[in-house]
């Protein structure tokens, strides 16, 4: 079971801003790091998700959203080692040289397909050379390097794309196992997720352009925890989400590539726990569940597509980890993932932008739901919707609704937002 913990060692990554923008600005930076030469044009290409993800989502240091935006202010002060907390170095200055780069019509953005198959490839021009750089299967991995036609860097794409995560090898209960019986100083790595994504969820709860937060806090007798366990998860998941996609200046503790689906696998789990006085070891074996079955779903329906991963696979895996926090085996579990099928797949994702927090406060609804059910002994069971014999099929049941089911989907979402 130790490939399990190196699993979830390599995927949490921590992210400043949501994952899309940074992907795009490390692409772009990348391409700039290999000329000296002031640039004059930038095209970015990339995939249906990566676009619409970033089309209206929040830059941290900037009160702008978009792509040409990510891409700008990769290009002017981008540290490609910096990874994914590559927009940590915007400021006043970077803003302003990157409004000038779009003003003068240097980045031009451009959809490269429909495809769940996450993609971003970068050309930087200036007056001698063309250095192109490429993303393709997580918001990190580059594919391939090129100088004035020289290729620095290629690994083959039929490669990336067959690539399959170990985590698919394992079932329900093998990640139950591992998570119940584990040594907790194996497990204690995944504290830091807890710090991260609490700091940044005070911050949401202090900031103006919080809301939602805000409203929810006030529902909540103005505390993250109550008596109330389901509120107290609510209000804590959605301060770190709503201030996330605004683009507050901190970072978020991701998983699958994807801070809000780390926001929503980690800090429900710890509203529940400390309103019902558990402890710090029952935590850390519940976030194992939630970040695995997580990384389970997310391996069959793509990086990104037009369903909700946030709430539909960090939904699930929350779902998981709360039944099993409740007293739940193995059939219990597999009653949660049968309950949250049976009810919000199919949530669209409209990118990365103020609406996700509703819908990680509506996922967070639906995992409890789906638990409490679970401990009750009451579930939905096949053949009914897309549930199937085992629980390992019906997750992968919900990839196929996102890859293909759901590719014309993503499709009118895109050519809502280029319409509006």
């Amino acid at each position: 079971m130790d490939t399990l913990r190196q699993l979830l060692i390599n995927d949490m990554k921590p992210a400043f801003g949501v994952t899309e923008p940074a992907a795009i600005a490390l692409a772009c930076a990348k391409a700039r790091s290999l000329t000296n030469e002031p640039v004059l044009s930038v095209t970015v290409r990339m995939n249906s998700g990566i676009y619409k993800n970033a089309f209206t989502c929040g830059i941290p240091g900037t009160e702008k959203v978009g792509n040409d935006w990510s891409a700008a202010l990769g290009i002017v002060c981008g540290d490609p080692d910096k990874e994914l907390l590559i927009l940590e170095a915007v400021d006043d200055d970077a803003v302003k040289k990157a409004a000038a780069m779009i003003r003068e019509g240097k980045i031009r953005i451009e959809l490269d397909s429909f495809s769940s198959n996450l993609f971003i490839g970068a050309e930087v021009r200036t007056e001698h050379d063309v250095c192109i750089a490429q993303i393709r299967g997580s918001h990190t991995h580059f594919t391939h390097l090129e100088k004035n036609g020289a290729v620095l860097l290629h690994e083959d794409l039929a490669e990336t794309q067959e690539s399959v995560s170990p985590i698919t090898g394992y079932t329900v209960a093998q990640i139950l196992h591992y998570a119940d019986s584990a040594p907790v100083e194996d497990l204690a790595f995944m504290e830091e997720a807890y710090r991260v994504n609490g700091e940044l969820a005070q911050a949401g709860a202090e900031w103006e352009r919080c809301t939602v937060a805000a409203s929810l806090l006030k529902q909540n007798g103005g505390s993250f925890f109550s008596n109330d366990a389901r509120r107290s998860a609510k209000t804590l998941a959605c301060a770190a989400a709503e201030a996330r996609v605004l683009g507050i200046d901190k970072a978020a503790m991701s998983i699958t590539g994807s801070g809000t689906h780390g926001i929503i696998c980690t800090l429900p789990l710890k509203a529940y726990c400390t309103v019902k006085g558990l402890g710090q070891e029952q935590l850390m074996r519940a976030t194992a569940i939630s970040y695995l079955v997580c990384m389970y779903i997310k391996e069959f329906s793509g990086k990104l597509s037009a369903f909700c991963g946030c709430g539909i696979a960090g939904g699930t895996g929350l779902a998981c980890a709360l039944a099993y926090l409740m007293g739940g085996d193995e059939k219990t579990l597999d009653a949660a993932c049968a309950n949250m099928t049976s009810s919000i797949t199919g949530m669209i994702c409209s990118g990365g932008n103020h609406c996700c927090c509703l819908k990680v406060a509506g996922a967070v609804d639906s995992a409890f739901t789906a638990a409490e059910l679970a401990a009750d002994g009451a579930q939905i069971r096949a053949p009914h919707g897309i549930l199937d014999a085992s629980t390992e099929k019906t997750l992968q049941n919900v990839g196929l609704i996102a890859d293909p089911g759901m590719t014309g989907t993503e499709r009118t979402i895109v050519e809502i937002m280029q319409n509006k």
